[in-house]
């Protein structure tokens, strides 16, 4: 087995754990403790436990890769770096809703190379290494065949960095194009959602790297077309991402006007 497939299956069987995890403590704890980092920006214990499980399996088992996670930021370096986000979707999860997965992604310099997001409540896990596609548990997906905007769902996620308005105007140009608008909670779920052909695409004004790392080669893999989140160093500091199934893909980008 390659490096890059040993990680593979090592990466799903580490972030089914940590799904377990965090589904275990709300179970124990019942209504888990939150704080607040920000405007709906949502913090629990179980947000620290999982990236610090993660954090300590990969570094057992690939002690030269780096880590980097949303709770702890940056703390390893190396060629490959693996990029976490333990809890999306906080605010589901912690007042007993389903949509909350861990998502765990691996770069290969500026290159998503494995995608692996587990949504524990749901029973769902995705997953992808480049060169082998996408699937949904051990299922192939793809992306829709949809070709008509006004037979589309589109995702529209939303963020606190961006201005009410220019959330408000997006959503806006979506329904007037003909789509249906949903909001899901989680962005990560949102993006894996495109890539098994469930929505039409994804679109948020700003998003972070831990949030999109796994789903960036889940919807490659699949045939989704996706703006490039990674270029221009941008990604560190959160920016938009589009997401859309081929057929709808530049009608959709210039609703959003955000190029594919």
């Amino acid at each position: 087995m390659n490096a890059l497939a040993n990680r593979f299956e090592s990466a799903i069987a580490f972030a089914t754990e940590a799904a377990s995890l965090a589904l275990r403590m709300r179970t124990e704890r019942g209504t888990i403790a939150a704080t607040l980092k920000g405007v709906q920006d949502w913090l629990t214990d179980a947000d620290g436990a999982v990236e610090r499980l993660l954090s300590e399996r990969l570094a057992r088992d690939f002690p030269a890769d780096g880590f980097q996670g949303e709770e702890g930021g940056s703390v390893r370096f190396g060629s490959l770096r693996w990029v976490v986000d333990p809890i999306d979707g906080t605010a589901n999860y912690m007042r007993g809703g389903h949509r909350f997965c861990v998502s765990l992604g691996c770069l290969d310099g500026d290159t998503p190379v494995i995608g692996i997001i587990v949504a524990p409540a749901l029973g769902e896990t995705f997953s992808a290494c480049v060169g082998m596609g996408s699937t949904l548990n051990g299922a192939p997906i793809r992306a829709a065949d949809t070709t008509d905007l006004t037979q589309a769902t589109v995702e529209v996620g939303w963020s606190q960095r961006r201005p009410r308005q220019e959330f408000m105007a997006l959503a806006d140009r979506i329904i007037t194009a003909g789509a249906m608008p949903r909001l899901g909670g989680s962005g990560a779920l949102g993006l894996a959602d495109v890539a098994a052909g469930r929505v039409d695409a994804y679109v948020e004004l700003h998003i972070n790297l831990w949030d999109v790392a796994a789903a960036l080669t889940i919807l490659a893999e699949a045939g989704a077309k996706v703006s490039n989140f990674l270029a221009d160093d941008r990604a560190s500091a959160g920016r938009e991402i589009l997401a859309a199934a081929p057929g709808i893909a530049s009608a959709i980008s210039a609703v959003a006007t955000i190029g594919l």
